[in-house]
């Protein structure tokens, strides 16, 4: 296994600088790469009448959402609180589509009131709920269903969305006749179609085979009488985590218009890794070196970022490549007195599978600086406190130069909604309990 090249900057700021200015485990992500990525998609779609929505649950960091709302894009949610956060960064609920399996009454509630631009409904009681809040709220409700096109997008079976096994959409009969209900319904505006078949993918057939599914189910909902203005085929566009090439967008793109040749319908996608995943790098640092005592153990390196930072590895076995910050690195050393081994980079937290990565041929001494790439996406979005362990801070670079879009979590920050709720009951248990009764005697 080769050595990684070291790298220095990205997008023209200092890796080693912002470490030492922001602190790590440190999440950095690339304006120009974001935006570059969507330019290029847009490009690819350009013969297509389309709106690119970003996925918020790839990174629903507001700047970041800022940037995509700042580039006219729409947005994919899947909750009421990832809605709030689309708002908050100047985007608009007209360009929103509400994707995701359990909505709840006031998530609905606060679509219908803010403007939302479509529910993607994904069984029979969502859309009775759906409709029975417009009526009550007196709104009409945009919809449309999500069908699980029994589709493989050959992909990791958890990021998997498209077969009979998975809880998304439902089948296209059940569809039909939830679109027929829609139809005859005072309050549901039926406006698209939607499926969505899994993440990650990197080949054209499977997306090929939902759109013609797709449109063949267009047509015959056009016989009863219902209007498909818009086709949502969700995200799932495949990138580069490990030199193996990403999806081909201009084929793709080329593919979708040719599947689309002679309709007027409205293309929409949801990408979010796409745009975002090799937008990001985790900066991490080496607090120790763990080196094998004997034959038959491993060489660890102790980071300090863990699985609560970024939890891809554990979760899906998913592999990111780690390289060294060149300015961290006494370069006029030898290779050797940095410790060149084969290393396991570990985090700090008490479990097993707690891991950056494995078998990772590294020169490494305490205080390195390392750069995870790909960390765009599903990186700090799925980041918690397991361990009691605050979360990192986020840098968002720009040609040259930088800005923190969300501070390092403190201890304070931790607690503060503990101490609130410990000191609210401490309250409340002074104020039930009895007050003392003075013993009485008599005075001689």
């Amino acid at each position: 296994m080769s050595v990684p090249e070291a790298i220095r900057e990205f997008d023209g700021v200092d890796l080693a600088s912002l470490a030492d200015a922001y602190g790590t485990p440190c999440y950095v992500y690339s304006a120009s790469h974001c935006r570059a990525q969507y330019e290029a998609l847009s490009s690819a779609l350009a013969n297509t009448n389309h709106t690119i929505c970003f996925a918020v649950k790839a990174n629903s960091t507001l700047g970041v959402l800022r940037l995509f709302a700042e580039l006219g894009a729409g947005f994919d949610i899947v909750s009421g609180g990832e809605l709030a956060r689309v708002l908050e960064a100047g985007g608009t609920a007209s360009k929103v589509l509400f994707s995701g399996v359990g909505k709840r009454t006031d998530e609905i509630d606060f679509a219908l009131k803010a403007g939302i631009g479509c529910f993607n409904v994904e069984s029979v009681p969502e859309l009775m709920r759906i409709e029975a809040r417009a009526r009550l709220l007196n709104r009409t409700a945009p919809i449309s269903v999500r069908v699980n096109p029994e589709v493989d997008a050959e992909t990791h079976p958890y990021i998997s969305t498209g077969l009979k096994e998975n809880k998304f959409g439902v089948p296209a009969a059940q569809a039909k006749e939830m679109y027929l209900h829609a139809r005859d319904s005072d309050v549901l505006n039926v406006v698209g179609l939607d499926c969505h078949i899994g993440s990650q993918i990197t080949k054209l057939a499977p997306f090929q085979e939902a759109l013609a599914k797709m449109v063949e189910l267009i047509d015959e909902l056009q016989h009863a009488g219902i209007e498909i203005k818009h086709l949502d085929l969700g995200g799932g566009l495949g990138v580069d985590y490990d030199g193996t090439a990403g999806i081909n967008v201009q084929a793709y793109g080329k593919a979708i218009a040719q599947g689309l040749e002679g309709r007027k319908l409205h293309f929409m996608l949801e990408p979010g890794r796409f745009l975002v995943a090799n937008a990001g790098l985790l900066l991490t640092r080496v607090e120790y070196l763990k080196p094998s005592p004997a034959e038959g153990y491993k060489n660890f390196a102790v980071v300090d970022a863990a699985m609560n930072d970024l939890i891809r590895p554990a979760l899906y076995e998913a592999w990111h490549e780690v390289v060294p910050v060149a300015d961290s690195i006494d370069l006029s050393e030898a290779p050797e007195a940095a410790k060149l081994a084969n290393w396991n980079l570990v985090g700090p937290v008490c479990e097993s599978g707690d891991f950056i990565g494995h078998d990772r041929q590294l020169a490494l001494r305490e205080g390195t600086l390392l750069a995870v790439r790909s960390a765009g996406a599903y990186g700090m979005v799925q980041a918690s406190n397991y361990n009691s362990r605050t979360r990192a801070a986020e840098i968002l670079v720009d040609n040259g130069s930088h800005h923190s879009i969300r501070d390092r979590e403190t201890l304070n920050d931790l607690l503060g909604p503990e101490r609130a709720a410990l000191a609210r009951k401490d309250k409340a248990d002074a104020q039930q309990s009895p007050t003392a009764t003075p013993i009485s005697g008599s005075s001689n």
